[in-house]
């Protein structure tokens, strides 16, 4: 399952890179009013896309169809890396629609069904973003979205990678990657502590123990 970190903050990025585990970057209007409250948003993409070769999911401020054409097609000038993520409401499709065509990869975001996704897709979508956080935070099970959208995208040969966003735990990563997600948006916070376990201290202190028991060569003369 590929990772997408959900920052622009350059050590966070660096950190992630060297360790293997980043495969995408999502600056999200959330995450740059946090990080970077005074930067200009289209500064900030165009300095992540010039560092950067991964993919980079910008978010088009509105929900008006030719306001996010309009914006859409600005943002994927910036890079061709860029994916512009796109508010799955009825007015953003004829807009999301006419950005695939013209070559502008896009991601429908605030997907909540199978059904939602299917038309995302159907529309242009090559990525659909489930709110895995808001779906549970209701009760619904998202695994279940992310596996039915899973099967449909295979059962007719749809190319559209299904985006588990927010997933609330390690355990829940996991569920999610099994049910079939292409890949998740995570905070640099969720991806520290899901490296970590309650039975990752204790071994270390096991490990350690028995490093220091060992009894040391004899120097051969």
């Amino acid at each position: 399952m590929r990772l997408y970190l959900a920052t622009v903050a350059a050590p966070e990025i660096q950190w992630a890179t060297r360790a293997g585990l980043l495969d995408g970057i999502v600056a999200t209007p959330a995450v740059l009013s946090a990080e970077l409250p005074q930067a200009d948003p289209r500064e900030v993409l165009a300095e992540l896309a010039e560092r950067s070769a991964l993919p980079i999911f910008a978010s088009v401020p509105s929900l008006d169809a030719e306001e996010i054409y309009r914006q859409g097609k600005a943002l994927g000038k910036i890079a061709e890396h860029l994916i512009v993520a796109i508010p799955l409401v009825d007015d953003a499709l004829p807009a999301l629609r006419r950005l695939s065509a013209d070559g502008v990869r896009c991601a429908a975001t605030f997907v909540h069904s199978v059904a939602q996704g299917i038309l995302a897709a159907r529309a242009g979508a090559a990525h659909v973003v489930v709110p895995v956080d808001a779906l549970e935070a209701v009760g619904h099970p998202s695994d279940d979205v992310i596996r039915g959208l899973r099967a449909a995208f295979e059962r007719w040969t749809v190319e559209c990678d299904v985006v588990a966003a927010g997933p609330s735990s390690a355990t829940r990563f996991g569920e999610l990657a099994a049910a079939g997600a292409d890949a998740a948006v995570l905070p640099p916070a969720s991806l520290r502590a899901f490296l970590q376990h309650p039975l990752t201290d204790r071994g270390i202190d096991r490990f350690l123990g028995d490093v220091s028991r060992r009894a040391k060569p004899r120097r051969t003369k």
